[in-house]
């Protein structure tokens, strides 16, 4: 059983990286638009703060947790807009601090949770790792969102590795919850980090497979840039569909980004 720390310990190396960009903002900063129709940088963060909270339920009170997704299902789809609203409009102060306390707790309970524990989530169980592998995800595609808000390029990392094989690994799930039959064989993954080393994934001598930046297939996966805005090449009918619907985030499907316009932002509707 592999250990959960290192990416539990990246879980919160990528909190804190966002915790510096969003420390020192002005009230009217915190206000900004992101790329998400309609959310601020304090939505971002609320978002964040609010499904930190869902996942400690989850890890520590299955009950509890099962309630939240009972209250999720009775609002039909709009209850990622409402759990962001929910702290949004709070002073960016104690915003912060709400997500700060939260996502200490989580870390803590994912460091004692037993060896082997699953617990339920919006889409198949998790394990202690593929949990923190989870909020890893979702922390760094939103601050992606608070980074353009800010007019800031963030520097890809190595942490990358965990959005990128999770992205790997979803690839069924994106054909199911698009009404597709998933491909019977593996697809060979071959991605650049950002350090210059390979990542491969699955067979070598798969027929379908897809190659590019580590970073781009990041983007891709978590809906922040229109594939046609990324150097990912697919090779194979499947593989090629799969870059048009990869998804590595539960939930009903994504809608992505629009292609960016010339001279100006992405746009779209994605949280």
């Amino acid at each position: 059983m592999a250990d959960p720390t290192p990416v539990i310990d990246d879980l919160r190396a990528e909190s804190e990286e966002l915790d510096r960009l969003v420390d020192r903002l002005t009230p009217e900063r915190w206000a900004l638009a992101t790329p998400a129709p309609g959310w601020t940088v304090a939505h971002q963060i609320a978002h964040l703060a609010w499904t930190d909270r869902a996942a400690l339920a989850a890890v520590t009170d299955a009950d509890a947790f099962r309630a939240l997704v009972r209250k999720a299902l009775a609002g039909g789809g709009s209850f990622v807009d409402e759990g962001a609203e929910e702290d949004a409009g709070l002073p960016p102060a104690e915003l912060l601090a709400t997500w700060r306390s939260g996502r200490d707790a989580l870390d803590r309970a994912l460091r004692s949770a037993e060896p082997g524990a699953r617990f339920p989530w919006f889409g198949p169980p998790m394990a202690v790792a593929s949990m923190a592998t989870a909020r890893l995800m979702e922390t760094w595609a939103h601050s992606l969102d608070v980074a353009d808000a800010l007019g800031v390029t963030p520097t890809p990392t190595d942490r990358l590795r965990h959005v990128a094989r999770l992205g790997v690994r979803t690839r069924d799930f994106a054909y199911t919850v698009h009404g597709l039959t998933p491909p019977a064989e593996e697809f060979r993954v071959q991605l650049t980090a950002p350090g210059g080393e390979v990542w491969a994934y699955g067979p070598e001598d798969a027929p379908q497979r897809v190659t590019g930046p580590a970073l781009d297939f990041c983007l891709l996966v978590t809906q922040r840039a229109h594939r046609d805005d990324l150097a990912l090449t697919a090779v194979g009918p499947d593989a090629d569909r799969w870059l048009d619907i990869a998804q590595a985030f539960a939930g009903p499907p994504g809608s992505g980004r629009e292609p960016r316009k010339a001279g100006g932002p992405s746009e779209g509707s994605d949280r």
